[in-house]
């Protein structure tokens, strides 16, 4: 038996942490909204993934956040783990969360995703900057 024996396969559902599972299968915050207070969409040409995120704002907190998702289960998770540690924050405070905050919640999202979480941001970030407008 040589090295490359000893290699084990990856297993997607024992592999990965149960926060990236829940994030990466739940829908829960997936859904078109016709008219929201904040709007991004961030279409990326590598993976063709798009992502499109609808804010609702009360005051200066987010409400309500929801995603509309044409991509990955990597992006899945990155716009509900976003949706997570937005929800009920200030704009301000919604500002802060950074891709590296995502990668952290999810623990198992690979190296190779990791452009799914900067995706996503960046989609939430036009959505804040949208939102900032209009209050």
């Amino acid at each position: 038996m040589n090295d490359s024996d000893n290699t084990q396969e990856f297993d997607f559902w024992n592999d990965h942490s149960l926060a990236f599972l829940e994030m990466a299968m739940t829908r829960d915050y997936q859904e078109s909204v016709r008219s929201c207070d904040g709007y991004g969409k961030s279409v990326r040409g590598q993976c063709g993934d798009t992502v499109e995120f609808f804010l609702m704002v009360d005051g200066s907190r987010l409400s309500a956040i929801s995603y509309d998702l044409s991509g990955c289960i990597y992006s899945h998770a990155c716009a509900n783990t976003l949706i997570s540690l937005a929800r009920g924050k200030t704009l301000a405070a919604a500002g802060k969360i950074s891709a590296h905050d995502i990668v952290d919640y999810l623990k198992t999202l690979p190296e190779a995703e990791a452009h799914c979480a900067d995706h996503a941001l960046s989609a939430f970030r036009m959505a804040l900057a949208d939102a900032e407008e209009a209050i």
